[in-house]
């Protein structure tokens, strides 16, 4: 099953996760660029509040898209030790790659977020949503620097990803919904009709979006 483009993926995973919707503890967060108009539709369908949570994967050298590890919001690093052994890359290549990413990830925190505060994740549940699970570095960087605001539930949400990332983010996560686990997986890439990248200014049109649609729910 290909998806058209993310909205439409998003559509689909919003009919996933219908059991959360309309509660009031429950907050939407998306990692950016991609996963946000996934999230945007989840969000729109639950009728719950959007943000994003920021994580850079940190790529290998000369395979950018081979992820060695990711960092997340707060400073938190997650490790592939697989790929390190593999490619046989010192510690000192991670934390090179680590401190590069860590100015990107500042200037879309500014870029995104702007003046308003990162938002209180303690007693909440957490439904965190990208646009597909590869090596899930990304992800599991994010679930544990949410887990460590304390949350009541962790959610990971995503309309396709490979069979054993979705099963090894079991692991860390509460829940883990994967629409779509094909055998044959390569590359997230593969499985959207569209996956065309997603811009700072359409990140930012659809987080203005969503406050605006949330704002005008709650107060009705």
């Amino acid at each position: 099953m290909r998806f058209s483009d993310r909205r439409a993926a998003g559509r689909r995973l919003a009919q996933a996760l219908e059991t959360y919707a309309g509660r009031d503890d429950v907050i939407v967060l998306a990692l950016p660029r991609g996963g946000v108009p996934v999230a945007y539709e989840v969000a729109h369908g639950l009728d719950a509040p959007l943000d994003v949570f920021l994580v850079r994967k940190l790529g290998t050298p000369g395979q950018p898209e081979l992820a060695m590890g990711a960092i997340a919001s707060g400073g938190i690093v997650v490790v592939n030790p697989d790929v390190l052994r593999m490619l046989q890359l010192p510690q000192s290549t991670l934390d090179i790659a680590a401190r590069r990413e860590a100015v990107e990830l500042e200037r879309r925190e500014k870029a995104y977020r702007g003046d308003h505060p990162r938002p209180v994740l303690e007693g909440r549940v957490v439904i965190l949503v990208d646009d597909g699970l590869a090596t899930g570095s990304s992800m599991r960087a994010a679930v544990r620097a949410v887990h460590a605001q304390k949350p009541r539930r962790i959610v990971v949400a995503v309309p396709v990803g490979a069979p054993s990332t979705c099963v090894e983010l079991g692991q860390e996560a509460d829940e883990v919904i994967c629409l779509e686990t094909p055998e044959h997986f390569a590359a997230v890439g593969n499985w959207y009709e569209d996956f065309s990248q997603t811009e700072d200014e359409e990140v930012q049109d659809l987080l203005a979006r969503a406050d605006r649609q949330h704002a005008r729910s709650a107060s009705t």
